[in-house]
């Protein structure tokens, strides 16, 4: 199931998060190698934009859990449909 989440973080001063953000990063790789996500992007100004690919909405609930511990921050999540299952799906 793959989402694109994107984060809003809380509106503290960037400096004062600045050792959680470098935490950050470091964990992001490792769901990146462990193929739960496909990409991490940092927004312009503050926040961040990753693509998960996991098997269920318990497993994203769990991760996004994992990233406020990190940087506390509110989410939008938008389920997304890959361009293959899309294509199927309108060849149907």
């Amino acid at each position: 199931m793959l989402f694109l989440v994107i984060s809003n973080p809380e509106p503290v001063r960037p400096s004062t998060v600045v050792e959680n953000r470098k935490r950050y990063w470091p964990w992001a790789q490792g769901l990146l190698d462990s193929g739960k996500a496909q990409s991490f992007y940092a927004r312009t100004g503050r926040g961040a934009v990753a693509i998960f690919d996991v098997e269920s909405n318990e497993t994203l609930h769990a991760l996004l859990n994992e990233w406020s511990e990190i940087v506390p921050a509110e989410f939008q999540i938008y389920p997304l449909i890959s361009p293959d299952s899309i294509r199927q799906f309108l060849e149907k």
